[in-house]
């Protein structure tokens, strides 16, 4: 069993907090690390109808039979039971009573912000980071081709086996039980869409226009999208150097597998030539710095930034005084114009001390023009850089 970085951070929280609540994508592992971090406590998932039906009918005697040291799984499925919890740990003032994990995390976070605030702990958790699965293949394309889900792994399943039936099993179940959507076809065609679409600035009249649908359609796929932990949408960063800064958020996905299945790329070998290709590394270096950022119990502070004129930073991390600017490249050769945005920025941020970085394809680390190489699988060093290079 792989250890999941955040479990140390998981376990200190019990200690400190009466609930624990993990979110995240349908098979990321969240049962798993519970199960593994909290051995000792009861198990039970409402995902079982039964036991569904019983929280639902009589939320009482179901928390007075699981009352202490628990994992709920699935809690979203009976919302009602969050108001009841509320009262159990207000009333015991113990620590670490609870264990909640989800798969929908709008319909978790509405229940927890109006019952279980400042009761409880939140982490999101992803699938597998580079820096968890610890393989011995050092290739980038591989990497990017099979994504990070854990029975990928541990059942040494082909992705182009498992994403069918994951989409079919997880997506369409999601899509029917809070959309209530029919035409499961569009929606189908829709997630298409946002796989071409990735790291584009998302327009929703566009792709209403395309698929034949409204844009408050394409608004409300896409909230079900983020809910259900399949893709974000990274925000532009808000300050304001001129007045020409673009406002809209850039979509990505949360696992590049995924990604790549949709947009029917069957192979390591054909990341490598595909039009996606230098698309697919900026969505997947950046979602291993938001994985390493959640794993390290940090709140997130990533952004991209983009004005008219087109100048454009591919991952940006305020940091308050100071920000890391960050562009990204596949190519495993460092050109002179690879620099070229970076100190476009530098010279703008200047109220800013600014630390730059270049994550590339290649596998060399060092400093040049007073920027930091990082290679594609050294993500992890943009939680623990230095900022050295400053202005």
């Amino acid at each position: 069993m792989l250890k999941r970085n955040i479990e140390s951070k998981l376990r200190q929280m019990s200690t400190k907090f009466p609930v624990i609540a993990i979110t995240g994508p349908r098979q990321s592992g969240k049962t798993t690390l519970c199960k593994k971090l909290f051995s000792n406590y009861t198990y039970v998932t409402l995902e079982n109808p039964d036991t569904k039906q019983f929280a639902q009918e009589d939320p009482r005697g179901f928390l007075a039979e699981y009352n202490d040291k628990v994992i709920i799984d699935e809690v979203q499925n009976v919302p009602e039971l969050f108001s009841y919890i509320q009262g159990i740990v207000d009333s015991t003032g113990k620590t670490g009573q609870y264990i909640l994990t989800g798969s929908q995390n709008f319909l978790l976070l509405e229940k927890i912000s109006q019952t279980l605030a400042g009761r409880i702990y939140i982490h999101h958790l992803l699938p597998f980071s580079y820096t968890e699965l610890n393989l011995k293949k050092t290739d980038q394309y591989y990497h990017i081709f099979n994504g990070g889900y854990p029975r990928i792994y541990d059942k040494k399943i082909e992705p182009e086996d498992f994403f069918p039936s994951y989409i079919q099993t997880y997506v369409e179940r999601d899509v029917r039980s809070i959309l209530n959507i029919k035409e499961l076809s569009l929606f189908s065609s829709f997630l298409k869409l946002c796989a071409g679409r990735v790291g584009q600035l998302f327009n929703a009249s566009h792709m209403a226009n395309e698929l034949g649908v409204n844009y408050k359609t394409i608004q409300s796929w896409l909230t079900l999208l983020e809910v259900s932990f399949l893709v974000y949408q990274l925000q532009p960063w808000h300050t304001n150097f001129t007045k020409r800064i673009v406002k809209t958020p850039k979509l990505y996905f949360y696992d590049t597998g995924l990604a790549c299945y949709l947009l029917g790329i069957r192979s390591a070998e054909e990341v490598k030539i595909h039009f996606a290709k230098g698309v697919l590394m900026e969505n997947y270096v950046i979602t291993e710095y938001i994985k390493e950022t959640w794993n390290s119990g940090k709140a997130l502070n990533a952004y991209f930034w983009r004005d008219s004129g087109g100048h454009e930073i591919d991952l940006l991390i305020d940091k308050g005084s100071s920000i890391k600017t960050i562009e990204i490249k596949s190519a495993k050769t460092i050109k002179p114009n690879f620099f070229k945005e970076l100190t476009y920025m530098e010279n703008l941020a200047k109220d800013f001390n600014t630390e730059k970085f270049i994550v590339y394809g290649g596998d060399e680390k060092r400093v040049q023009f007073n920027t930091s190489i990082l290679p594609w699988n050294k993500v992890d060093l943009l939680q623990t850089a230095s900022g050295k290079n400053k202005k």
